[in-house]
């Protein structure tokens, strides 16, 4: 499965990575009902902190973030999806145990560490630059004071030689 194709379908939600029910059920295979109804058959596995119902604003707010509008792309349910966080993916794992979803988990697995290791390493890099920043402000003070100056004088002498000249005119002077 393609690494993009599951990215698009993780969101954060309440301060969390997340994918939704009904994202899950396509990858699976799957009805959107029979993927929830092993969850439920299974609650004990999974406490709040590995799934939760998204309450009404933040549904409505995520279908106008990816445009589903239609009931039937959600399995033909009216209710709020389900989301269920990394730890939340690796128990359903447990629990719907078809080829299918073993090499899907997998692949979702992948796609949050890609993810994670993506988030640092850009972490990282703007850790660098602030400390560059922070290290040779001065200098890039001074760099940054020389351009403007330059600027100002090109400009400055733009506005010059715009100016009517008055005085003596030659042949080419009056053309202008």
């Amino acid at each position: 499965m393609q690494l993009q194709v599951i990215q698009k379908k993780i969101y954060e939600i309440r301060g969390q990575k997340v994918m939704l029910d009904f994202d899950l059920a396509e990858l699976y295979e799957v009805e959107t009902r029979i993927l929830n109804q092993a969850v439920k058959r299974n609650l004990k596995r999974f406490p709040d902190d590995f799934m939760f119902q998204l309450n009404k604003t933040e549904w409505e707010t995520l279908k106008s973030q990816i445009v589903i509008s239609k009931a039937e792309k959600r399995g033909g349910t009216q209710k709020s999806p389900s989301a269920f966080t990394e730890q939340g993916l690796a128990m359903l794992s447990g629990i719907l145990n078809s080829d299918k979803a073993i090499q899907v988990n997998i692949d979702i697995m992948r796609a949050f560490v890609f993810m994670r290791q993506y988030a640092l390493t850009h972490k990282d890099l703007t850790d660098k630059l602030k400390e560059l920043e922070t290290k040779y402000s001065k200098q890039f003070k001074d760099v940054y004071e020389a351009i403007n100056y330059l600027l100002q004088k090109d400009k400055l002498q733009k506005e010059q030689s715009e100016r009517k000249r008055i005085g003596f005119k030659t042949g080419n002077d009056q053309k202008k």
